[in-house]
């Protein structure tokens, strides 16, 4: 979807008259002020973010770096959970804060040049540095499923943002940013999976190994617990979206889970499920995974 500036459109020859009439028919559509689209804006959260990031680069000065938040979603990593009202940016200098507006939340912080990239012809802070600012800035989970994401990334360097979180040890959030980089891992392929690792973790469970081959077979567990021949899965709709071969609807692709379930279990391993709503109540689920590595 095309953003459109006031300032071209009267470059072009629209008048205010006319770019008013055309925002009441709804043929322009204000994405923020003197910034519009062609028709609706996008019914999709992250398609707006975008929208309204590259409308507030027009009006900011040219040192602004997209940051934090808006730079997840830039880098195409997943924003669970996030506000996405706002735009975070961050311009390079001695740290004094920041400035809330209701657009646009700007950021003055030290910002070495190696650490900004250009993606879709936007500045954009490097994957590790968005990590390392996410995980300052915002709670644990939603820090992690960004950061799994980008650990999973080629061209991901663990070093490199260790290095920044060293450089930021009087910042603050910086111990909830080390959490965050002692606990990710690129194993995790879903929302879902990053959501299960915490929950997990806060029922006092022992740590699962992450997407392991079950011997004997050609399956791969999201979660395992190999000595204790327990295996844990999460159901997710995209998760079945994936299996989807050309031609294949769910319903096959649901059947052929429970094949495949049921070639695990005939390894003698226990099976033990849940899906994206056990995950707001994840009690019962914790009980039926204790229950299981106990009797074993």
């Amino acid at each position: 979807m095309s953003l459109h500036l006031r300032h071209d459109l009267l470059r072009e020859g629209f008048s205010d008259d006319e770019l008013r009439s055309l925002r009441r028919r709804g043929t322009l559509c204000p994405v923020r002020r003197g910034a519009y689209v062609h028709g609706p804006p996008p019914a999709d959260a992250v398609e707006e973010h975008l929208l309204k990031i590259r409308a507030a680069t027009e009006y900011l000065s040219e040192e602004a770096v997209v940051s934090h938040v808006s730079a997840a979603v830039v880098h195409g990593l997943p924003t669970w959970g996030l506000p996405l009202a706002r735009v975070d940016v961050t311009r390079p200098g001695r740290c004094r804060g920041g400035r809330h507006g209701e657009l646009v939340h700007v950021r003055t912080n030290t910002l070495d040049p190696a650490e900004v990239v250009v993606v879709e012809r936007m500045r954009v802070t490097s994957l590790e540095r968005t990590v390392v600012d996410v995980g300052r800035a915002v709670p644990f989970t939603q820090s992690l499923v960004i950061a799994d994401a980008a650990f999973a990334r080629e061209g991901w360097d663990g070093e490199r943002a260790w290095g920044l979180l060293a450089a930021m040890r009087r910042w603050p959030g910086t111990p909830a940013a080390r959490r965050v980089l002692e606990f990710a891992d690129g194993r995790s392929e879903s929302v879902g999976e990053t959501r299960s690792r915490v929950l997990l973790a806060n029922a006092g469970l022992p740590t699962p190994v992450l997407q392991w081959c079950v011997p004997g077979t050609r399956h791969r567990c999201d979660f395992a617990w190999p000595e204790a021949g327990v295996v844990g899965e999460f159901d997710g709709r995209v998760k079945y979206g994936r299996l989807l071969r050309p031609g294949q609807d769910p319903g096959d692709a649901v059947f052929e889970e429970k094949l495949r379930e049921d070639e695990i279990r005939a390894t003698g391993r226990a099976v033990v499920r849940w899906t994206w709503a056990d995950l707001d109540a994840f009690g019962p689920v914790a009980a039926r995974l204790r229950a299981q590595l106990a009797a074993r």
